[in-house]
């Protein structure tokens, strides 16, 4: 028993540390205290016209909470706090937020073809295949509508979201992206040597 509680201090003690840093370094990268759209792409080392512009567009919109065009530290930790430790349905909540660009609670097939194609782009190759057979974005598209929008009304809930990712894994991995925040932040984390 007395072992345990050093060991959980020790990783309080490591979580306010790298806490500690990362305010430290955000305030240097945003002296203002917050994060705009521009400073939150030059953040993670996307370029502003580039192909992962647009992904890196709604991944800031999602993590904006309050909509107010930045994001302050506070935002900044809870979304990374959540990419990287969220359980399954938080992710899908989080991932309908960036396909849900204008917020308006549904995510329509413009939308859906939007971030399909903002994938296909980042990847240069497709990642959906089924079988031998590559899927167009088109394709993609209509086949998570037919999947998951169950009233067929053209739009998809974010209640149809996460049904429809929890029922069918080919769903589920292009529902989450599988271009998932976490793999992106991690990777975009490499490039910039942000923490």
């Amino acid at each position: 028993m007395g072992q345990t509680q050093p060991t959980e201090q020790n990783e309080q003690e490591i979580e306010v540390k790298a806490l500690q840093d990362m305010y430290k370094k955000f305030l240097t990268e945003c002296p203002s205290g917050v994060l705009f759209l521009h400073e939150f792409k030059r953040f993670f080392g996307v370029d502003p016209t580039g192909e992962v512009s647009e992904y890196a567009e709604s991944m800031f919109r999602a993590f904006d909470k309050n909509g107010d065009n930045t994001i302050d530290f506070l935002e900044f930790v809870a979304a990374l706090n959540l990419v990287f430790r969220g359980d399954l349905e938080h992710k899908l909540r989080w991932s309908f937020k960036v396909y849900d660009k204008d917020g308006n609670g549904y995510v329509d097939r413009k939308e859906l073809r939007s971030i399909i194609d903002s994938i296909y782009r980042i990847k240069k190759t497709s990642m959906m295949n089924q079988g031998e057979q590559q899927l167009s974005v088109e394709e993609v598209c209509e086949r998570i509508l037919r999947s998951v929008d169950v009233d067929g009304d053209g739009h998809i809930t974010l209640e149809e979201f996460i049904a429809g990712a929890q029922q069918e894994p080919w769903i589920l991995n292009m529902l989450k992206l599988d271009m998932n925040p976490y793999g992106w932040v991690l990777e975009q984390r490499r490039k910039s040597a942000f923490f």
